[in-house]
């Protein structure tokens, strides 16, 4: 792949493609099933987004990266680290799926499993290696404690 191209590849670029996949599909073969309803959608995205701003607090306090791909300094289990190994992602399922709600669609709903497949593939499974190898027993035990997703 492309040096540069390599570089757009971040997750939040996923996340915007795969809105708009559904928002496309939603145009070619509608899936309006459920009813419009802002306010618990605008919640959901809200969640979110609370989520990925905490999470990333929490490894900006532990001076560590929150860069895909890049060395991580410390291996962080506090705050949402606590229930999910990749809150940070787990907040992009949760965007979408307030999306989808907020607009009547199930389409964002739909997608969300091949979305998490794709970043699982793309990001998470490197990322794991990576932490392993750094980290080794810390990893495993946390690993062994925390779920992936949830």
């Amino acid at each position: 792949m492309l040096h540069w191209l390599r570089r757009l590849e971040l997750p939040p670029v996923w996340l915007a493609a795969f809105l708009l996949l559904a928002y496309g599909l939603e145009e070619i073969a509608p899936l309006g099933l459920l009813p419009e309803n802002l306010l618990v959608g605008r919640l959901v995205i809200g969640l979110g987004l609370a989520l990925m701003i905490w999470a990333a607090a929490v490894m900006f306090r532990a001076r560590t990266t929150v860069i895909p791909r890049e060395q991580a300094a410390k291996l962080v289990t506090s705050g949402p680290f606590r229930f999910s190994r990749n809150p940070i992602y787990l907040a992009d399922c949760l965007i979408m799926l307030g999306f989808g709600i907020s607009d009547g669609t199930l389409w964002p709903i739909l997608l969300i499993p091949a979305f998490a497949f794709v970043i699982t593939r793309r990001f998470i499974l490197g990322e794991e290696a990576m932490l392993r190898q750094i980290f080794g027993a810390q990893f495993s035990d946390w690993s062994s404690r925390v779920r992936r997703w949830v």
